[in-house]
């Protein structure tokens, strides 16, 4: 029969009053502490001649936080030790695991030696030796020992192991200590180390060499980045990162980060020394931070300085020709939203003048939205101001024409009110009736431009009645549909405007901004003139799991006050049709489809995106089309197909493909292929990818890049799936 005897006292004396309670007794019991009490549970326990205790079948003892199973334990009491016979299992609290045939132990599990043993970290790396010793409950030595976290199997070595004389894990520290290592793939001895330090499974931060990684690219060549890692104390942190490549590149990247009580901030820079700029150093900095203020306003901020336009993509940065850097304080709440921000943009573009452009813009908004009133609905209130200024002192624009891209040193201060307000209606058979508008009042002040100079002020705004009358139908195989027909008449004063646009140029029609009063995505321009929105919409939802919306639109104006560009697909009396599609299945697809169609059936703008997940696949595909618009800054048309997709082979491969193709160029832009392998105990990733176009400060280029992680070192790379062993 299976015993069990309740904790009462430290280990080296548990077992001596397991004895008494079955024979005897033994000398009076002692006050001990709750995490000195111990437990025992076996199927037999008896006490020989020599009064040593014997507990043999399933056998489990249970001390501070450490369990042991075992077939058969011995107890000396006059020796204080135990000698167990296995198959061996001591749990070390939650991250080690002992596994032996024998064990000569300390009666406090803490000391002693088990043979024919393994020690397994964190449940993926594993240390296995004939001999393993452990001292002072701290560390655990291993003689002649091995080291993996690959999947061990009889027929064949593991991936990878590493093979030590001796290695001593510092149970405390959380690092592993190995002398006269060799590191083996597949068996074949690849790398010796007379001493080697690693962190194990379960350490997240500590000092040391991370997993390097190698890059080719065809104007830096072959070069390889072995980045150190180091702590600066529980809330900060250093990586230093040298890269050296064949075409004399020299590079030192380094990373800084620190968490504050209240947020936290991150430093990215590089210094480089390359052919590709032949006697000057090249640079980047990047500072990204975070901060919680009093009374729920946040504090964050963005900022970037590049020494050169090709330094970012030479190096495989993440690249942008207008660089932009910013510092915000916000605050959102219920009903009420503050931000104050101020930006830097610098151009890296070809052809672009930095004096020319708004380098410094400076917003304050304060947006608060009601409900009720005397007037019931609900009303916003917004107070906005802007400004942004230009190092250019020029101020007659060199073309003859102050146009809405300036390229002198035009300055604009705004500050803006606006007042808008909404409230719904319930109508007989269902129609749903709104009434809606908005005022705006908007005080400037002009500088540098001999045109739009001076102080002028603008008073805007606009009315509107929407009229909605959804129809629903659910039919008798659960099919349901609803069409919704809508009707807006907008009033708004067709005066002419008097300032200059430089927030508003680009002006998206789409199924989003149908039915708004003013389409204009800043505050510089205004929508003016009368105007009827008219717009239908579709939507079948099928009990199988896929549904279909659908939505057809278009814009009928009193007059043509000419304030948008044909390119928009708002210009004219009538505007283009606007025709919108989303499809959803339920095999983990999705279509959308959003078109701008002239009367003569010529295409304005169309955007079509697929994307399609699977359990082996995915992928995610894009084809854009923009006609010209000299106005955009967009000369001739542009169509643009791009994808990115990705395959499991298996479960331990993976291969990844994407790449974007300028359609009237007759030209790839990118183009990247790419495959993982990643099983129990290695991750390796590769990657080729190539990009086609070229600027006076860009060339083509083509990359290459190969990383490895090892499983089993650090709280890195998760495990993937197994291999399983051949017969």
């Amino acid at each position: 029969m299976r015993g069990f005897y309740p904790p009462g006292r430290p280990m080296r004396h548990l077992l001596t009053a397991v004895a008494c309670v079955a024979l005897l007794s033994l000398v009076p019991a002692r006050s001990t502490s709750a995490q000195d009490m111990a437990a025992l549970v076996a199927n037999s326990v008896r006490i020989d001649a020599g009064g040593q205790l014997i507990a043999e079948g399933g056998v489990e003892v249970f001390y501070q936080g450490r369990t042991l199973s075992a077939a058969r334990i011995v107890y000396d009491r006059a020796g204080d030790r135990l000698t167990i016979t296995g198959p061996i299992v001591l749990v070390d609290g939650a991250n080690t695991i002992l596994v032996a045939n024998q064990a000569d132990l300390a009666a406090d599990l803490t000391e002693g030696v088990l043979t024919s043993a393994r020690l397994v970290l964190n449940r993926e790396l594993q240390l296995a030796a004939n001999q393993i010793q452990r001292v002072g409950g701290r560390y655990t030595q291993l003689d002649n020992a091995v080291a993996s976290s690959c999947k061990i199997c009889s027929t064949a070595p593991p991936l990878w192991e590493i093979r030590a004389r001796r290695v001593v894990h510092d149970q405390q520290e959380r690092q592993i200590y190995f002398d006269h290592a060799q590191f083996r793939v597949s068996g074949v001895p690849v790398v010796y180390f007379p001493r080697l330090r690693m962190p194990d499974p379960t350490l997240e931060r500590t000092s040391g060499v991370l997993a390097p990684s190698i890059r080719t690219t065809s104007g830096l060549g072959t070069g390889i980045k072995v980045p150190y890692f180091v702590t600066l104390g529980p809330h900060r942190d250093l990586t230093i990162t040298p890269y050296l490549s064949t075409k004399s590149g020299r590079t030192v990247e380094l990373r800084y980060r620190q968490a504050f009580a209240t947020g936290d901030i991150e430093l990215n820079g590089a210094l480089s020394r390359d052919e590709l700029v032949a006697g000057e150093t090249r640079h980047y900095l990047r500072a990204i931070g975070a901060f919680t203020l009093p009374r729920d306003f946040r504090l964050t901020f963005d900022g970037i300085l590049v020494s050169d336009p090709a330094y970012l993509l030479d190096y495989g940065l993440p690249a942008a020709d207008r660089l932009t850097s910013r510092i915000e304080v916000s605050r959102t709440r219920r009903n009420e939203h503050i931000s104050g921000r101020l930006i830097g943009i610098r151009s890296i573009r070809a052809g672009e003048v930095n004096s020319t452009l708004p380098t410094i813009i400076t917003d304050l908004t304060w947006h608060r939205r009601f409900s009720g009133g005397p007037l019931g609905g609900e009303a916003g209130l917004r107070l906005q101001t802007h400004g942004h200024y230009r190092s250019s002192t020029d101020s007659t624009d060199p073309d003859g024409a102050a146009g809405p891209l300036p390229s002198f040193g035009r300055d604009v201060t705004r500050a803006s009110l606006r007042l808008d307000w909404r409230r719904n209606w319930e109508l007989p058979v269902g129609i749903m009736a709104s009434t809606l508008g908005e005022v705006t009042a908007d005080g400037y002040r002009i500088g540098n431009d001999d045109s739009f100079g001076g102080r002028p002020s603008r008073l805007h705004g606009g009315m509107a009645v929407e009229l909605r009358w959804p129809w629903a139908k659910s039919g008798t195989n659960g099919v349901g549909h609803v069409i919704e027909p809508v009707m807006q008449l907008v009033w708004a004063p067709k005066g002419t405007e008097a300032l200059p646009n430089e927030d508003s140029v680009l002006v998206e029609f789409d199924e989003a901004n149908l039915f708004s009063i003013n389409r204009y995505p800043g505050s510089d321009a205004t929508e003016r003139g009368g105007r009827l929105n008219l717009g239908v919409t579709y939507t079948r939802v099928d009990p199988a799991g896929w549904t279909l919306s659908t939505a057809l639109g278009r814009v009928f104006r009193t007059e043509d006050l000419g304030q948008f560009t044909a390119a928009s697909g708002l210009d004219g009396r009538r505007s283009d049709w606007l025709a919108a599609a989303h499809l959803t299945l339920p095999m983990g697809m999705g279509i959308s489809q959003r078109l701008l169609i002239s009367d003569d059936l010529t295409m304005t703008k169309s955007e079509t995106r697929l994307a399609l997940t699977g359990e082996r696949y995915g992928l995610s595909g894009s084809y854009v089309f923009l006609s010209a618009d000299p106005v955009e800054e967009r000369p001739a048309d542009i169509a643009e197909l791009a994808f990115d997709g990705s395959y499991k082979l298996n479960p331990v491969w993976t291969a990844r493909a994407g790449a974007r193709y300028d359609i009237e160029a007759s030209r790839a832009n990118r183009a990247g292929l790419g495959v993982q392998f990643r099983n129990e105990c290695v991750s390796v990733d590769l990657s080729l990818s190539r990009r086609f176009t070229s600027s006076t400060s860009v060339k083509p280029t083509t990359d290459f890049g190969l990383s490895v992680d090892l499983v089993g070192f650090g709280a890195g790379t998760g495990a993937g799936p197994s291999r399983s062993c051949r017969r």
